[in-house]
């Protein structure tokens, strides 16, 4: 199991771009300015610690919706169905910059016109950006991934599911015991991808003033008028993140092994 996780680890792509992570951090370091990176330093890593927060909290949101939002895309009924394909559509089909504006100024807004809201204990919360920026990132996520679960779902081969009604399992434990653990364990693969996007998308809570890693950069770029040294800092940090996911997730694709998958 080791030297096949070894082996897997150790693709051309992941050599490449480790070789490349190293001399762009080898030139970054010898060519350019960071005199700034002690002053801004402490404000980066809370930056980056929102930056993981957000992934962390719109994915696990956003699978937890697409579980249910997948399933009823294939045993129905009809009166279910249909909303969840709309709702895949209309979020897939609209960008999420937009959707981030429509509810920070849009939803935002409105709650701030209501004197009840204003005065309830949810305003200090509704009054700031980053439950619209959540918001908005799990919807978006659950949107991709239910389609994802979708095909999950519908690519168990139904033998399965027949055998495991004949053993005497209630529709539940059948769902629990081989539907779903067979369906994740197709997904896992789209998952990991889907989730770096996630990663990659999550700068765009930036525009409605939440204060990721992107928003100190763009902070730093504002006061040093330097232009190479933070964004090409920013992107060594995506870089360490994404490489990351994607060894967590193929470490968890050799832990759910699943004959025939």
């Amino acid at each position: 199991m080791n030297a096949m996780l070894t082996r897997e680890f150790w693709q051309p792509h992941r050599i490449g771009l480790a070789v490349t992570a190293v001399v762009l951090v080898a030139w970054m370091a010898v060519s350019l300015r960071w005199d700034w990176l002690p002053k801004y330093g402490p404000l980066l890593i809370e930056g980056v610690w929102v930056t993981i927060w957000m992934l962390v909290v719109s994915c696990v949101l956003g699978m937890l919706l697409a579980l249910p939002i997948g399933l009823v895309q294939v045993t129905g009924p009809w009166w279910l169905a249909a909303p969840a394909r709309m709702f895949c559509t209309l979020i897939r089909g609209t960008p999420l910059l937009l959707q981030v504006w429509l509810l920070y100024y849009g939803l935002g807004s409105l709650f701030a016109a209501w004197p009840e809201i204003r005065q309830s204990w949810a305003w200090p919360y509704l009054r700031t950006a980053w439950p619209y920026g959540v918001v908005a990132l799990t919807i978006s996520f659950a949107a991709y991934e239910a389609e994802v679960m979708r095909g999950a779902f519908a690519g168990v081969p139904k033998g399965e599911l027949e055998a495991a009604r004949a053993y005497g399992m209630s529709p539940f434990t059948a769902f629990r015991r081989i539907w779903l653990p067979r369906a994740l364990h197709r997904a896992l693969p789209t998952l990991s991808g889907e989730t770096v996007v996630q990663l990659k998308s999550t700068p765009l809570v930036a525009t409605i003033t939440v204060i990721d890693a992107y928003a100190v950069i763009s902070r730093v770029r504002q006061d040093t008028f330097l232009t190479y040294e933070p964004l090409l800092f920013l992107a060594l940090i995506y870089m360490i993140l994404a490489g990351v996911l994607v060894f967590m997730f193929s470490k968890l694709e050799a832990l759910v092994p699943v004959k025939g998958a």
